[in-house]
């Protein structure tokens, strides 16, 4: 019995299948391109008018009757390679068919309201013209066919092949203009130049591969095979190598072709005309098949955001296998076995790729940045043999990266040394170069504590240098009171290398004010011959010290009796927020000895013991020197600053 169902198409599915399906002019002009390729052109001419109202496409191919009008062009998702017989997949010049789908047609109402077609073929010369509105009205009708208006006379002026207008054109389909239109073309076919007898010509001048404008930015190239790419812009390569075709256990005939290259600077990558060529393209049967593969390969290492590139995989496009490209033709379906296969195929690539870019940039860009910049030989040449290696890619790195200004990579050079000398003493050198251009790691790894405190390392240095040396400039005891007034709260590892990471209390201080401990009226301090106190706390321990005039010759019992009643009123204070024993420490800096200091040591001692253990008496002059003894270190480590600083001049040399 016969079914009593059946399936209808609206014509109302031309608005999507061609009307709003393609955004750019590129897109569609491809569509045109190929089916001239699938009808033996030699040549295809492409003329856009000088205000971009009218664009024509015109080949020297087979071209076609009436009937092969309305059953093949006019049949939408006519299928070529399945109901034509014998040149359905394979032309009569031996060309692989590049339409599949039967859609590409629609794609001129992307972007004109009116297209005109005209063709000659066995002695007949004809054509139609079809409009947007013309359609509508169609679909309004409810109709089941549109009919294309029949053009007569002098509207035919075809003589060979097929000749397509395309008028009221949509400006913003338009894009960059005619330069643009050319590199993208050049980008969206391998089969253009005489070894396959397929030209293009945009009004009037010939397209040619060199216009794709990625081979000639690349620095290292990657061939899939023994072909080496045509083109006369290869001027730039300076390292080549051949890579496997075919992964072990592929099917058949299965074999990558083209190419994977580096630029020098990603921004050489960035293509007004072209658009951005920091991608891969992926042909097949000589077309566009995925615009860029390269996002699926990603993963955010460095190296990726030098790559560009074009690889042939016909493999994806087998007359016997499922059509996997999506209806623009932009993508595939990728969930596909054979797509699958190929991105395995190119992760196993890339990541050879990635090796022997790190290797090729290392040896050039080190050479480069060692002969415009000889203090970064200097620098290198003077790290242990350890760390070269290491300096030398972090170079390459900063090399690469894009700036303006080479004046601006000095002073990434700069700090880049400044980093890695930092990083090279706590041993996170090579972490430092490895995460150059990844921002995120970068940050992560400076935030680290131990980095952190290794970046500071030569800040703390001067800092310390420029202290010290200022102390031992003092002369009189005004000064020196003037001079520790300034430093010592603000520098408590003068007083004990172990304060270092010493922190105040801003509640706690208040509280010792209220209390009477810390006193901000000066008339109070000239009383108690007091210059400043201050209390910080260090890994649990409370610390008070207290600043002496220099000239006072102070008691011991008058010490003793302050220390006590501070940490008294201390310890009330940490009681109420449940510190029930706490450590604390007071220190007194004075100008002048305490008798006891010489004549009974050990009655100083334990009149400190009774303030609180800990408790000490330190003098100006002594503080002076112990500073030089514990920080001698750094004194010498100044020396290695000063060399360091002498390269980091003459990067500006």
């Amino acid at each position: 019995m016969q079914s009593p169902y059946k399936m209808t198409v609206d014509l109302n599915v031309l608005d999507h299948l061609g009307i709003n399906l393609y955004s750019n002019i590129a897109a569609v002009l491809t569509e045109a391109v190929a089916n001239a390729w699938d009808a033996d052109a030699s040549v295809v001419d492409i003329r856009i008018n000088p205000d971009n109202s009218i664009i024509e496409i015109e080949d020297d191919g087979i071209g076609m009757t009436v009937t092969d009008m309305n059953d093949k062009y006019l049949r939408v998702g006519y299928r070529r390679r399945d109901d034509d017989n014998p040149h359905g997949k394979i032309t009569a010049k031996g060309r692989a068919v590049m339409g599949r789908k039967g859609l590409g047609k629609l794609s001129l109402f992307s972007i004109a309201e009116i297209i005109e077609v005209q063709s000659a073929k066995d002695g007949q010369t004809h054509g139609l013209r079809m409009t947007v509105d013309g359609i509508h009205e169609s679909v309004q009708r409810k109709d089941t066919v549109y009919h294309p208006e029949e053009l007569t006379g002098n509207d035919v002026s075809v003589t060979l092949g097929t000749l397509i207008r395309l008028k009221k054109i949509k400006r913003q389909r338009l894009g960059r203009g005619v330069a643009a239109l050319r590199m993208r073309l050049a980008r969206r076919f391998s089969v253009i130049g005489a070894s396959q007898d397929f030209k293009i010509r945009i009004n009037g001048t010939q397209v040619t591969i060199d216009e794709r404008g990625d081979l000639s930015v690349c620095q290292f190239l990657w061939h899939f095979g023994a072909d080496v790419p045509e083109g006369g812009t290869r001027t730039n390569i300076v390292e080549l190598e051949q890579l496997q075709q075919r992964l072990d256990g592929w099917k058949g005939e299965w074999v990558v072709k083209g190419w994977i290259g580096t630029a020098r600077f990603p921004k050489q990558l960035d293509n007004d005309e072209a658009g951005n060529l920091n991608s891969i393209v992926v042909f097949a049967r000589g077309r566009l098949f995925h615009e860029n593969i390269l996002d699926k390969l990603n993963d955010g290492r460095l190296y990726t955001k030098y790559l560009t590139g074009q690889i042939e995989a016909d493999f994806l496009d087998s007359d016997t296998q499922p059509d996997i490209a999506t209806s623009d033709r932009q993508r595939v379906q990728e969930d596909d076995p054979r797509y699958m296969d190929l991105i395995t195929f190119l992760k196993n690539q890339t990541s050879l790729i990635e090796k022997r870019w790190n290797e090729w940039r290392r040896k050039h860009e080190v050479k480069k940045a060692k002969e415009m910049i000889p203090a970064l030989a200097e620098w290198i040449g003077g790290l242990p043999d350890g760390f070269q290696e290491s300096a030398e890619e972090l170079i390459s790195k900063i090399s690469a990266l894009p700036v303006e200004q080479e004046d601006d990579r000095k002073e990434l050079y700069k700090y880049g040394i400044f980093a890695f000398e930092r990083m090279k003493l706590r041993g996170s050198s090579e972490k430092l170069v490895a995460n150059i251009g990844n921002i995120d790691k970068l940050l992560k790894l400076l935030a680290d504590r131990d980095a952190l405190e290794a970046s500071h390392y030569r800040d703390i240095v001067k800092s310390r240098v420029d202290a010290i040396q200022h102390f031992q400039k003092l002369v009189d005891s005004k000064d020196k009171e003037k001079a520790l007034q300034n430093y010592l709260f603000d520098h408590l590892w003068l007083l004990d290398p172990s304060w270092e990471r010493a922190s105040g209390s801003e509640f706690m201080e208040k509280r010792l004010t209220e209390a009477g401990v810390i006193i901000a009226d000066h008339t109070e301090k000239e009383k108690l011959w007091r210059v400043d106190i201050a209390y910080r706390t260090m890994a649990g321990k409370h610390i008070i010290v207290e600043l002496k005039r220099a000239e006072r010759q102070m008691k011991l019992l008058e010490l003793q009796e302050q220390g006590q009643n501070y940490v008294d009123k201390l310890k009330k204070i940490l009681l109420s927020q449940n510190e029930l024993t706490p450590n604390i420490e007071v220190i007194f800096v004075i100008g002048k000895p305490i008798a006891e200091e010489a004549n009974n040591p050990g009655r100083l001692k334990s009149s400190m013991d009774a303030v609180s253990p800990g408790s000490r008496i330190i003098h100006f002059d002594t503080l002076i020197k112990s500073s030089q003894e514990a920080y001698g270190e750094y004194l010498n480590r100044s020396k290695e600053v000063d060399k360091l600083e002498q390269i980091l001049e003459k990067l500006y040399e």
